[in-house]
């Protein structure tokens, strides 16, 4: 009786035919930047929902500004992990929003302490979470550059 064939090494599985090759699960640094992303993702939207339900009313634009942060790092971390055009576009356009948020809210944070009585993830730059928050989207905005598909040759 003869044996089943072995799948050769080369073939691909169908779950990497599936995600294109500049999808951040790719390589060890990808799954890091992910991770990050990931647990940005949760820790800001999950101090956002219990601040915006707790008490709302002591700093409604700082916990608002925490549940915006929130949903950024949400569609970072699934536009980096999906990759293809469209999830390059989802995490193109959520780390230029991190990156803008962190500058206007960290700026402001510090100008105008009365309008945030209470942090946000972005306040002072991110210092409360050691200003990852500050480089994180540097670090997105470079993966999305440097992850670029190359034009084929055909």
């Amino acid at each position: 009786m003869p044996s089943p064939a072995a799948p050769s090494p080369a073939a691909p599985s169908p779950a990497a035919k599936a995600r294109p090759r500049d999808a951040a699960l790719g390589t060890g640094l990808g799954r890091v930047l992910l991770l990050v992303y990931g647990t940005f993702a949760l820790s800001a939207s999950a101090r956002a929902l219990v601040q915006i339900t707790t008490h709302f009313g002591e700093a409604p634009l700082a916990y608002l500004l925490s549940g915006l942060a929130g949903l950024v790092y949400i569609a970072a971390t699934v536009g980096l992990a999906v990759g293809g055009v469209r999830g390059r576009l989802i995490a193109l356009v959520s780390c230029t929003i991190e990156l803008i948020g962190v500058l206007v809210v960290g700026t402001l944070s510090i100008a105008d302490r009365v309008a945030f009585p209470d942090a946000t993830v972005w306040s002072r730059f991110g210092s409360g979470y050691g200003y990852v928050p500050l480089v994180l989207p540097f670090i997105g905005l470079w993966w999305i550059w440097r992850h670029k598909p190359q034009p084929t040759d055909s």
